[in-house]
């Protein structure tokens, strides 16, 4: 059985933020990179602003609780890293925050946190590109606020899409995607402050999203949902260990998903049953994986100890069990609860008296309610 692919149509839509909570982000850092603009004193410093991280890439999953996600966004400065330490870039920018966020903001270790009512913004400050570089910088598949989905649906039912037709969006699509490659191949790594570390790191984000891209495509468009959906599988069976969480858990995801999946089902089952093989080893001694980040030679892995990812470990493996029995499973209802026992209550139940083998949900099957039309997996602005 290929894993009921309308009722994870429903779970991937229960899992992704909610369209009043990406307009929520949308206005926390629409409203702080115009403030970032408007300011006299920092003009003349920030070279370009733009997004990164899970909402960018369309790999977040809906907050639980009073949680909120953090909406990353990247500050590229003129300020350099041979003329400032990590404190002293990070400084300049207390002006700026205690004018607009007096009470909301806090420094951490490489970025600046503001805590807004419903959303979290990650301010992380980068030292001077070279000079070359700015207009890329400034260029629009760097700018634009889309998310790796929005390069893949042109029309998703959002009142927020842009309304074009088929073919306007693929062109628009191809000259983006031919622009983000190019800015990913010409630009440099970015340079960003550790506090803790006194130093300057280099990141990629550019790279990050190309790859991202890339591996979307080479996965049938699955690959962003894979991830989604074992964010969740984590987030609502295992609050320990702390780590692996965020991106490197999505890293090391995109690193054993194999390309040509059929379905979110197989990624999720193939995936899991690969952390599980790849890494036995690394396991069993209890050493973590070096995973490189894109474009620049650091471990995404770095804070990941030992015995976290040992424990980590038997939890995939357990996992990847549950996953090849709802994925291999030939009565529908076997098949529902295995995944709903893998994600929770968020996967959609099979009705009292469904579920025989083979069963399409068609009329008359005692089964599963035919399904009129599909539900949309897309996610839209920052899905």
């Amino acid at each position: 059985m290929t894993a009921l692919p309308y009722r994870f149509a429903d779970f991937l839509t229960k899992i992704r933020p909610t369209r009043a909570q990406l307009e929520d982000y949308s206005d926390g850092h629409n409203r702080l990179t115009d403030r970032l603009k408007a300011d006299e004193a920092l003009k003349p410093i920030v070279v370009s602003t733009f997004l990164q991280g899970s909402y960018r890439r369309s790999t977040a999953v809906r907050p639980i609780g009073d949680s909120r996600p953090d909406v990353d966004v990247i500050a590229v400065t003129r300020l350099s890293s041979a003329e400032y330490s990590p404190q002293e870039a990070l400084d300049v920018f207390i002006r700026f925050l205690e004018k607009h966020y007096e009470g909301k903001w806090e420094q951490q270790g490489r970025s600046i946190g503001i805590e807004l009512s419903k959303v979290a913004l990650d301010l992380v400050v980068t030292s001077a590109p070279d000079e070359a570089e700015e207009g890329l910088l400034l260029s629009e598949p760097v700018t634009l606020s889309r998310s790796v989905e929005d390069l893949e649906a042109w029309d998703l039912g959002d009142s927020s899409a842009v309304k074009k037709s088929a073919a306007q969006y693929d062109l628009e699509r191809a000259r983006i995607e031919a622009a983000l490659k190019q800015a990913r191949w010409q630009l440099s790594p970015l340079e960003i402050p550790d506090r803790e570390a006194n130093t300057w790191q280099d990141t990629h984000p550019l790279a990050q999203i190309q790859w991202t891209v890339g591996k979307n495509a080479d996965t049938n468009k699955h690959y962003v949902n894979v991830v989604k959906a074992l964010k969740w599988w984590r987030k609502v069976n295992h609050k320990t260990p702390k780590y692996p969480k965020g991106y490197p858990l999505e890293h090391l995801i995109g690193q054993c998903c194999p390309d040509g999946v059929g379905s979110v089902a197989e990624g999720v089952t193939r995936t899991l049953e690969n952390i599980r093989d790849v890494y036995a080893t690394n396991a069993t001694l209890k050493v973590p994986p070096y995973l490189k980040d894109h474009g620049v030679e650091q471990d995404v892995f770095h804070r990941v100890t030992g015995e976290e990812f040992a424990q980590f470990h038997g939890q995939v493996t357990e996992a990847a069990a549950i996953a090849r029995r709802a994925y291999d499973a030939e009565d529908e209802r076997e098949s529902a609860e295995a995944w709903i026992e893998l994600f929770g209550d968020r996967f959609p139940k099979p009705p009292p008296g469904g579920g025989g083998k083979g069963n399409s949900g068609g009329p008359g099957s005692g089964g599963y309610t035919e399904r009129k039309e599909s539900s949309r997996i897309g996610g839209g602005r920052f899905a």
